[in-house]
């Protein structure tokens, strides 16, 4: 019969003298405590990884790290195990995050963003890692993700409340709910804390992005536009604007491998949901394009920046209106969307589900269901070539 080994006790790891030669104390389940001729305990789990190889995990030095955290890794590194996941790759991941401290929230949250990262934009991206760095990071990054609770998270998040960033703290409390959803699949916690917070901030209240949204007004705003004296990329963003009503950041971070100018197509990725999205390019569409593709072609980037291969930046298409004297209470880079859907609808009569199609928002049938977001191409091609014509013909009153 196999000799049970008793698993380890404080005080007999504080009573572990040094040899002249490393000796290991077991605690079970793969855990043990190498004592070093130097008197130095280091945490070690031995593992098999998933093509059975043997491997070793370290987990820091005693007591810098203690018998109750090194036990809670090994569990966490057998939960691993049982998912099919290799612990010491995943480690490594960890250890890439330099600075950050194993298990704490910061870690959570930044593993759960290079988790994530392959859905966003790069900007959204930087804004999202942003919005933790300066508001949540200064008070729980270093707080262990299983200690989080819900009225530790509320205080937080109620300081970026109180300074009048509603929308802000929402959105913080939105991306909180899916840390903690990763942290528990991952095995870092059993608890979501920011889903008890439903209710528990004030409502954020809507503001309307401003917006043209009467033929006549739209038929000045576009001769504008048409005297733009800027950089040629960002003249072509203005007036492709309103031809393709896209959202601004997804205009500005067009890519030309997502055009096919002989389709007179262009798909990509909704930001927001990450579901693909097809935008149909009327004639003056393509010929924008065609005319910039000899001057940005050669890179990634249809609406290229001044520095290097990289878009225009996030508020370039704002400054340009307000060069061209349209002043912010007027219209925004977003209200293109809000012009869009008005007249399309009240002055030129098509379709609501098709205008919703195009402007990538959710419809559902009859019954409920979502419609593919690529569907009634022929009709939605139709319509933006009649879009076009339409605001061709107002400018040209």
């Amino acid at each position: 019969m196999a000799r049970l080994i008793p698993p380890l006790s404080v005080l007999r790891i504080r009573s572990a003298k040094p040899g002249e030669k490393s000796y290991k104390l077991f605690d079970g389940g793969g855990l043990y405590l190498e004592v070093t001729p130097a008197g130095s305990k280091l945490w070690r789990m031995k593992f098999r990884q998933v093509n059975g190889k043997e491997n070793r995990l370290s987990f820091g030095r005693y007591p810098d790290v203690s018998l109750k955290q090194a036990r809670r890794w090994r569990e966490e590194a057998r939960r691993q195990m049982a998912q099919g996941l290799d612990p010491g790759e995943r480690r490594k991941a960890q250890q890439n995050l330099a600075g950050v401290t194993p298990h704490s929230f910061e870690m959570i949250v930044r593993e759960w963003h290079q988790w994530s990262s392959s859905r966003w934009t790069r900007e959204n991206g930087r804004r999202i890692l942003r919005l933790f760095e300066q508001d949540m990071f200064p008070f729980l990054g270093k707080k262990e993700a299983s200690d989080m609770t819900s009225p530790r998270l509320l205080t937080v998040l109620r300081r970026v409340e109180g300074r009048g960033a509603l929308k802000t703290a929402h959105r913080l409390l939105g991306y909180c709910s899916r840390v903690f959803r990763y942290a528990m699949a991952t095995g870092l916690t059993d608890h979501n804390p920011a889903d008890a917070l439903k209710g528990a901030l004030s409502p954020a209240r809507s503001v309307h992005f401003a917006a043209v949204t009467e033929p006549d007004q739209a038929a000045t705003l576009l001769r504008a536009i048409d005297g733009y004296a800027g950089t040629f990329p960002v003249a072509c963003a203005l007036k492709l604007a309103p031809l393709l009503f896209v959202r601004p950041g997804e205009l500005r971070a067009a890519k030309w491998s997502d055009i096919d100018l002989k389709k007179a197509e262009w798909r990509y990725s909704i930001s927001k949901t990450s579901s693909r999205h097809i935008v149909p390019l009327a004639d003056q569409a393509v010929a924008i394009l065609r005319e910039l593709q000899s001057v940005t072609g050669d890179g990634s980037y249809v609406f290229r920046g001044v520095c290097g291969d990289a878009p225009i930046s996030v508020n370039t298409m704002n400054a340009a209106l307000r060069r061209l004297g349209i002043g912010k209470h007027e219209m925004t880079g977003h209200g293109f969307r809000a012009m869009a859907r008005t007249i399309l609808d009240e002055v030129l009569g098509e379709r609501t589900d098709l205008i919703e199609h195009q402007l990538a928002h959710a419809v559902r049938d009859p019954n409920g269901r979502a419609y593919n977001r690529t569907a009634h191409l022929p009709e939605r091609r139709r319509m933006m070539q009649r879009w076009a014509d339409y605001l061709d013909a107002l400018r040209m009153e």
